[in-house]
């Protein structure tokens, strides 16, 4: 029985009590100070420092989501078909579900239905807008979709007790409502990633050293007077400032020297804060880092195993959680109709796919229908006998 089918018992009555559920303070995507060091992690900015302003976090979230998007999937119902692959609002459904589990680690997917009350269309609501609405057992009985001073609340289930909506999240260990997401765990990673890249492009409008110090050393050992200090350190911001008076000439008048200043090595470990950071990202998005051209690392033989290891561990089961959940949530109107993906038609696991055909097909203990089983192949038509 799914979700919508037991929330509609537990509406007519008859249904066996269940636990209560509570909302809880932890989801890492809400703003909640707990009273510790650490800042709260907010959703809004840490996807505009992340996927907008951070490349490895963006071409992590990217090479996920495009690849579930593009898995070929097993054949199955066509109206479901045409459900799972139409794109809605110029958006692609897949992808944008993946990537919202990714950073966010809830998705909503809108039933749009026709007037006679059956699925048209599949939306995916954007997860920061959608709030959980309990009930007294704290069960969810809707959601409210809010955008700006509006707010629109849609029903868990409608009248004739078909659902309105698929909630799709990841585990939260402290949450019943809501799931966490990948972005929170790699939050700190993008901050210093881009605090690393920050520190990189200064240095380089420095003409890559740090600033030397200026010198000024009288004969009868006499500072300068403060008009004196203002009008020299203007001078040198206007006239040796930026990138593009890298290498100028300094003239220096009586009594002041320049001495040049160097990095120590201490002072060049942010080169390496900067790739351990990257792999960071990497890791809390499932993608092996050599996917992301990230240097010194050597964990994976080659490109071929690092591809195989991203499909097997991330995308696999990632887009195994996406489709079970839409099968779920559209089995009031197709049902017994199954989404998957069609593991023949993946080049990445062509070599795993050929070595199991290969050790089923030489078993010579097995029948044809037991190899087809194995092989996830529906089963032989039987064969009409010729007349006699």
């Amino acid at each position: 029985m799914s979700l919508f089918q037991s929330l509609a018992a537990a509406f007519k009555g008859g249904a066996s009590p269940r636990v209560p559920l509570a909302r809880s303070f932890a989801s890492p995507w809400i703003a909640f100070d707990g009273g510790g060091p650490r800042a709260p992690f907010e959703y809004g900015q840490g996807v505009r420092r992340a996927y907008l302003d951070n490349p490895v976090a963006q071409r992590a979230v990217r090479l996920v989501a495009e690849g579930i998007g593009g898995a070929p999937l097993v054949p199955t119902d066509p109206v479901l078909a045409r459900l799972v692959g139409a794109t809605s609002a110029g958006q692609s459904l897949l992808e944008t579900l993946a990537s919202q589990l990714l950073l966010h680690g809830n998705a909503y997917v809108q039933i749009v239905k026709d007037g006679a009350g059956r699925p048209v269309e599949l939306y995916a609501l954007r997860p920061e807008r959608v709030s959980v609405i309990a009930g007294t057992d704290g069960w969810p009985s809707g959601y409210a979709y809010k955008v700006g001073d509006r707010t629109l609340t849609i029903p868990a289930i409608d009248e004739d007790a078909s659902p309105n909506l698929i909630h799709i999240r990841s585990f939260h260990p402290a949450d019943d409502h809501y799931g966490a997401g990948c972005l929170a765990a790699a939050d700190r990673a993008v901050a210093t990633h881009n605090a690393a890249a920050e520190w990189n492009r200064t240095l380089l409008e420095n003409a890559a050293r740090p600033s030397g110090a200026l010198v000024y050393d009288p004969p009868d050992a006499a500072g300068l007077s403060t008009d004196q200090f203002e009008r020299l350190k203007a001078e040198l911001a206007e006239a040796y400032g930026g990138h593009a008076n890298a290498g100028r000439p300094m003239l220096l008048e009586g009594g002041l020297k320049w001495q040049a200043l160097s990095l120590t090595p201490a002072d060049m470990d942010f080169a390496e804060l900067k790739a351990a950071a990257a792999r960071d990202i990497a890791l809390a998005f499932g993608v092996p880092p050599m996917l992301l051209g990230l240097p010194g690392d050597a964990t994976y033989a080659n490109y071929r195993e690092a591809n195989r290891a991203l499909w097997r561990l991330t995308l696999l089961p990632l887009a195994s959680k996406i489709l079970s959940a839409l099968t779920e949530g559209l089995e009031t109107w197709i049902a017994g109709a199954v989404l998957a993906v069609d593991l023949d038609r993946v080049p990445a696991l062509a070599e795993d796919r050929e070595r199991l055909w290969a050790q089923v097909g030489a078993a010579a203990f097995l029948s044809d229908a037991e190899k087809r089983d194995l092989l996830g192949l529906a089963p032989a038509a039987p064969q009409r006998k010729g007349r006699p």
